[in-house]
């Protein structure tokens, strides 16, 4: 259901393949919100939101070294945006953490800002990013 749309790629080869990293893991989470014989989900919402974090991270860290390599001069605010999200993603792991009542709900919510944010991020902000 998720994934990389030829419209997302923005031709820097190693940030295109991070971002179809980061849609397997929306797709993972839509996978599990499908799941019917799962009735318990919490262990593999951690495990996504964990591993969709780190990698997030790592993505951001490449993507902001390549962007300094480059000289970017909007790098400051990417910096921001990729904070702020990598927030976001803080505040979804925190609040699993809580008692959570619904949690095909709490999945919904994780991949609405994800395929949202990511989708809007890539068509409007890395794709100004220059090709070195």
């Amino acid at each position: 259901m998720y994934e990389m749309k030829p419209e997302y790629y923005i031709g820097i080869d190693m940030i295109d393949e991070e971002h179809k990293q980061l849609f397997k893991y929306a797709d993972e989470a839509y996978e599990l919100l499908h799941d019917e014989f799962t009735p318990d989900k919490y262990d593999r919402i951690d495990a996504i939101l964990r591993q969709l974090h780190d990698y997030t991270v790592k993505h951001f860290t490449d993507e902001e070294q390549y962007m300094e390599s480059i000289h970017y001069k909007k790098l400051f605010t990417q910096k921001i945006q990729h904070q702020e999200f990598i927030h976001k993603l803080e505040e979804f792991m925190d609040h699993h953490n809580d008692d959570v009542e619904d949690q095909d709900d709490q999945i919904m919510g994780i991949l609405q800002y994800l395929t949202e944010w990511l989708i809007n991020h890539i068509l409007h902000v890395d794709g100004q990013i220059p090709k070195g």
